[in-house]
């Protein structure tokens, strides 16, 4: 069956020989196809009529018998979009480098000399799923977002730690978040107050960025009058977040006298503003996040015990990055689109050494050193590949990821490694089964049984 005329897609022909250019061409007659003969004026034709198929011979001026610009053509059209489906036409004997070129990103591969109808289906195949994944980004960007949709991963602990957030959400338990900073803790914070369906807002405070002597009127507000400058009645965040959820961050820098002030707030549910002689009932969910050792601190006398219990009714442990297999590439791809879309740069991607430095790369500042490198090796990459020096990385040799082996469980082992790489796989090809299989050297089933056998999603 046939593609509608008007909706077939544009078809750019890419052939330095230029009796068979016509003759695909004329037999492609019911798309509208474009031309060219060789790398640069192809990237001309591309940028003009933006197809939805490109057909390439690999051998293209100004060394034809040379495969180099055929590959590096293809790079570059998958670098403008690597959405866009490439065909590439290979002579009988060269079946290596059109492999290779599917590897590297293209659709799909013909020999020399090829017949016109299967070209066409080939061509029909490809705009029907160019069609279909057009559809679906439509479609999930149409979705109302996932509480959790904030938090990208495929670590197990990170999605256990999910799993329980989502648990606990409908309740209106007091939640602790420990971690180190940047690990997205207050994406997790906003993401259990999306899930709870809370009707008020979400309020974030800083407890170490606010001064001591302000902070008070900060959380609690206070009457007009209460001290020089209180010029009107003012809310505090406590009272904002009414029917909402609060959060506290940096919650180990509280003062002792506020720790005494919220622990009777957490008890009673109401507070009484500075300079006011009425309490006032507040409904809100409270969840405290911190990078400090609450245990430490409440040996040393600088945290209360009491307070800790309050706030820790439901105690998260955020790991930090280096220890979320994947996790680092996964959302360093995320962030790549993000930035690419905000600047308008078309399509950005990562040069394989990049991904090398990014998954070797211990990120002490965790997820928000992450999103900064990218942002600006994004602004200073001068192509359209991101590379280990834009970053500032280092690109790890084979002495830096030498380990240690001290796990004798050799089936517990082997698992371990089968998942480990099987995620650090799909978070190289940015979850696409496709390019992960390849990486991997195995079949797209043999993957997905590889998935469902060590319980990934």
């Amino acid at each position: 069956m046939s593609l509608n005329p008007d909706t077939a897609g544009r078809v750019l022909i890419v052939e330095d020989d230029l009796a068979l250019q016509k003759q695909i061409k004329w037999s492609l007659d019911r798309y509208d196809c474009a031309t060219a003969a060789d790398r640069e004026a192809a990237i001309l034709q591309y940028r003009r009529v933006q197809p939805t198929v490109v057909t390439m011979d690999l051998g293209l001026p100004p060394d034809p018998d040379s495969v180099s610009e055929g590959f590096k053509l293809l790079e570059q059209l998958l670098d403008l979009d690597p959405h866009v489906k490439v065909i590439v036409l290979t002579g009988q004997n060269d079946q290596a480098n059109a492999l290779r070129a599917v590897a590297l990103g293209a659709y799909d591969f013909l020999a020399k000399p090829f017949d016109p109808e299967v070209l066409g289906l080939t061509i029909e195949r490809a705009m029907r799923l160019a069609e279909l994944q057009t559809e679906n980004r439509r479609l999930q960007a149409l979705q109302q977002p996932d509480a959790l949709s904030g938090l990208m991963t495929r670590d197990p602990e990170m999605l256990r730690i999910s799993r329980m957030v989502e648990r606990v959400a409908s309740s209106d338990a007091t939640v602790l978040l420990l971690g180190e900073s940047g690990t997205g803790k207050e994406v997790l914070a906003q993401g259990l107050h999306q899930a709870s369906r809370r009707s008020g807002r979400f309020v974030a405070i800083n407890c170490a960025a606010i001064p001591e002597n302000l902070l008070e009127s900060e959380l609690f507000g206070y009457e007009k009058g209460a001290f020089t400058g209180a010029a009107k009645t003012t809310p505090g965040k406590i009272e904002t977040a009414n029917g909402g959820t609060l959060m506290l961050d940096e919650i180990g820098d509280l003062p002792a006298a506020l720790q005494a002030k919220l622990l009777r707030f957490l008890q009673e549910r109401k507070i009484e503003r500075l300079g006011a002689r009425q309490e006032i009932p507040v409904d809100v969910r409270v969840v405290g996040a911190t990078h400090q050792d609450l245990q430490a601190l409440i040996a040393e006398g600088r945290f209360r015990e009491d307070l800790y219990y309050r706030l820790a009714e439901i105690e998260v442990k955020i790991p930090p990055l280096r220890s979320r297999q994947g996790d680092a590439v996964l959302l360093a791809h995320a962030f790549l689109r993000r930035f690419a879309q905000e600047q308008r740069r078309g399509s950005l991607v990562f040069s394989e050494d990049a991904l090398q430095a990014i998954a070797a790369h211990a990120w002490p500042g965790n997820v928000r050193e992450l999103l900064n490198v990218v942002k600006r090796a994004s602004i200073m990459a001068d192509g359209t590949r991101v590379t280990a020096q834009d970053m500032g990385l280092k690109v790890p040799t084979r002495d830096d990821s030498a380990g240690d082996a001290s796990e004798f469980d050799l089936r517990a082992a082997r698992e371990a490694a089968e998942r480990q790489t099987v995620i650090a796989a799909l978070a190289r090809a940015n979850n696409n089964i496709v390019k992960a299989s390849e990486l991997l050297g195995i079949s797209r089933p043999t993957l997905y049984d590889l998935m469902h056998r060590l319980a990934i999603k």
